[in-house]
């Protein structure tokens, strides 16, 4: 694992963090201004980046591989609803939810998928994809019912099958099972739109900081959860795979997409379901800025194993 490169692409992601902070600060960007960024990186720039990332020959060790991290992850989403059962519930009932969401919605999504490219290169980048394909069902299913109380089974595999990023998957997968060529055009086209997520990622949130501030953001359940989402849940993702003796890339890519700070969208469900949306807010930034300091760290270590 290339320590160096973590680094870099921490330093990279504060200070795209810093440039959306003090662009909304200086009224260049606005609040509204937030959701054409998540719109536009939801639906064009991380498709791209994902159907790019399997540009790749397939062989009996990836498909392996792809099963493995596939119940691995599968595993960690279950361990996470049991966690956002029973920790939260003498919580005020508006922070619950909210808490519940952000303990098993992550933002692997968006940041893990920087991480993963980073530091695996386009292995990790197409791995990753696949950790994430139980994660997102989770967030359809149990995250959105931690808002509204329920959800429709159809509703949910409606939004989960129709999703951009899982139709993006798709894509990738059956190209590279059916090794379909792609002129160099295109997949130069798939790699700069790809280039354009991690940024525009960083500067929301950092829109997100500079419209909320600091003066709610280090309260005592804040931090107790950023511990949780940034230091237990990758711990016992680690133990875990070391007792099962996983492949270590495998290890490793699960343990860095497991410590993720709170996904972004936690604070548009409180938002849209009318809960604490300053407190959402408050976990994704805390969490996220604390993760800059903390993802090197879980590196280190996995380095060491």
């Amino acid at each position: 694992m290339d320590l160096s490169k973590l680094f870099n692409l921490q330093f990279m992601m504060f200070a795209e963090m810093a440039a959306g902070y003090i662009l909304c600060k200086i009224h260049i960007l606005k609040p509204s201004d937030r959701s054409v960024l998540s719109k536009s990186v939801i639906n064009l720039f991380l498709p791209a980046s994902i159907i790019g990332a399997f540009n790749i020959e397939l062989n009996s060790e990836i498909l392996g591989n792809f099963i493995e991290i596939l119940i691995v992850s599968s595993v960690i989403q279950i361990f996470c609803v049991i966690l956002a059962a029973f920790l939260f519930n003498r919580t005020d009932e508006n922070k619950k939810h909210i808490l519940q969401y952000a303990t098993v919605c992550s933002n692997a999504g968006f940041l893990g998928n920087a991480v993963a490219e980073g530091v695996y290169g386009q292995m990790g980048m197409m791995y990753g994809q696949i950790y994430l394909i139980p994660l997102r069902i989770v967030m359809f299913s149990a995250g959105v019912s931690y808002f509204q109380g329920g959800t429709d089974l159809k509703t949910v595999l409606k939004k989960v099958v129709t999703h951009p990023c899982i139709v993006a998957c798709a894509i990738g997968i059956l190209r590279m099972v059916l090794n379909i060529p792609m002129p160099e055009m295109i997949t130069g086209t798939l790699t700069s739109l790809g280039r354009c997520c991690t940024p525009l990622i960083m500067v929301f949130l950092g829109m997100i900081l500079a419209e909320n501030g600091f003066s709610t953001m280090f309260s005592k359940l804040n931090i107790e959860f950023s511990v949780l989402r940034l230091v237990i849940i990758p711990l016992v993702v680690l133990v875990g795979c070391m007792l099962a003796h996983t492949e270590p890339m495998i290890t490793g890519l699960s343990v860095l997409l497991a410590a993720m700070p709170a996904g972004s969208t936690t604070a548009v469900f409180a938002e849209q379901y009318n809960a604490d949306v300053r407190f959402a807010a408050d976990c994704v930034v805390l969490s996220t800025i604390l993760s800059i300091a903390v993802l090197p760290v879980w590196a280190w270590i996995l380095s060491g194993l």
